[in-house]
């Protein structure tokens, strides 16, 4: 999951927008690899949203579900469902490269990417926009909330049962209690995230379906384009706020964090124990 919001950051945010406007004209602007950092870009968007279900599920198995728990949490299970998502939103977002054509031709080579025109009236397009729109992020949404119900719903239930047992007992602090809590803030910091950020973006989406918005029409007097603005940037930065939430609330990520920094600066860790 982190490593998905990186690359969004690294393609969307350096070889995208900083590129297009600040950099002078380079290799980037060519038409094919212009075509090929879209895509990624969107692949990237898909894994970081599906991880973020994905991580999701897998709390929700671990806290309420004792008997699948000890077959689905394994390194082989994260692995396979890590190849799974990446092969999916790379195969389901390539036909996006030729979505777009070059603006100009300078010396015989492509630059630039525009919409080609058949992407607003084209039955094709419409319905992978309408199948785009429904897979990333109301579906990840409605997941996301369903498995949280039920996960909190198990969390309160078993909760009151141990209270109840340690009724009696004479210290009442309760480790298991405390590391369901932490599951639970961590859960809602995630998903809580990812849904106020992203639902600007999911509004936009589905008003650009029914109005058929024309995305030349880029003035800040306009709402619908001003609406689209603000969703691509809270998109991008729930990118970065669930890496940082993470590593935050997770003492093993920093550790290992802390690790990797010690040995990029210590000289592959020769210098130092």
């Amino acid at each position: 999951m982190a490593v998905a919001d990186l690359m969004v950051v690294i393609i969307e945010v350096i070889l995208k927008r900083i590129n297009n406007i600040y950099l002078p004209v380079n290799f980037l602007f060519i038409t094919p690899v212009c075509a090929m950092i879209l895509v990624a870009k969107l692949a990237a968007l898909d894994c970081s949203v599906w991880f973020t279900v994905s991580f999701t599920f897998d709390r929700f198995v671990a806290i309420s579900c004792p008997n699948l728990r000890a077959r689905y949490c394994t390194p082989r299970t994260a692995s396979v469902v890590t190849a799974v998502v990446i092969a999916l939103a790379c195969s389901r977002n390539f036909p996006y490269y030729f979505h777009y054509e070059p603006k100009y031709l300078i010396d015989n080579i492509p630059y630039f990417c525009i919409e080609i025109a058949a992407y607003f009236t084209s039955p094709w397009w419409v319905a992978m926009e309408w199948f785009s729109s429904i897979l990333n992020p109301l579906v990840p949404i409605i997941l996301i909330l369903l498995l949280n119900a039920l996960t909190v719903k198990h969390i309160l239930k078993s909760n009151k049962v141990r209270r109840a047992l340690m009724s009696n007992v004479d210290n009442p602090n309760d480790p298991e209690t405390e590391n369901r809590k932490k599951s639970m803030i961590l859960l809602f910091a995630l998903s809580g995230n990812f849904i106020v950020l992203w639902t600007p973006y999911f509004i936009h989406s589905f008003k650009w379906q029914t109005t058929n918005y024309n995305y030349t029409d880029k003035y800040y007097s306009n709402p619908i384009f001003i609406l689209q603005e603000t969703g691509f940037m809270l998109q991008l930065l729930s990118s970065t706020t669930n890496t940082c939430i993470y590593g935050l609330t997770q003492r093993k990520f920093r550790q290992e964090l802390k690790n990797g920094v010690n040995y990029l600066v210590t000289l592959n860790g020769k210098l130092c124990q």
